[in-house]
């Protein structure tokens, strides 16, 4: 995972089960802004990656436009089977659990993706959103994994 702005996104990323593997980098233009892929296994639930993919602001574009220290919300995720699906101790409430935050800020906003167990239609529910001090965000994006015979 490539270095972040401060060591409280750092504390965070560190504090979670999760660790994502950069597996694509493409720019987007001449001032160096680029758009990361990274691939997250779900540390709970054997045989589901997700990728998630976010913007990420060079050092030109931070100068030229201010606001020094954030990177902005948008994300797009999509998780999938990689192998035989096999749940562990996993939190089936309807809030989730966070599997995997990545600090996009100094201190106050970082990028997250929380799985939530839908019992109902036997699916997980993965949510990359935005979680912020002070503001919350409605940029989100939605991946879901279906559990025909997964091991419970």
């Amino acid at each position: 995972m490539r270095a972040r702005l401060s060591l409280a996104a750092l504390a965070t990323v560190t504090a979670l089960p999760a660790l994502a593997e950069v597996v694509g980098k493409v720019g987007v233009d001449w001032v160096g802004n680029d758009i990361y892929v990274e691939a997250i296994p779900d540390p709970k639930v054997d045989g589901v990656t997700c990728h998630i993919a976010y913007f990420d602001r060079s050092v030109i574009d931070r100068l030229s436009q201010g606001n020094w220290f954030e990177d902005p919300s948008y994300s797009a995720l999509d998780c999938r089977q990689t192998g035989p699906i096999t749940i562990g101790a996993i939190d089936r409430g309807k809030d989730g659990e966070t599997i995997f935050s990545e600090g996009t800020s100094l201190v106050f906003k970082s990028l997250r993706v929380t799985r939530i167990f839908d019992a109902k239609n036997n699916t997980l529910i993965y949510l990359a959103h935005a979680s912020e001090l002070t503001q919350g965000s409605g940029k989100m994006s939605l991946s879901t994994v279906p559990l025909y015979d997964a091991a419970k």
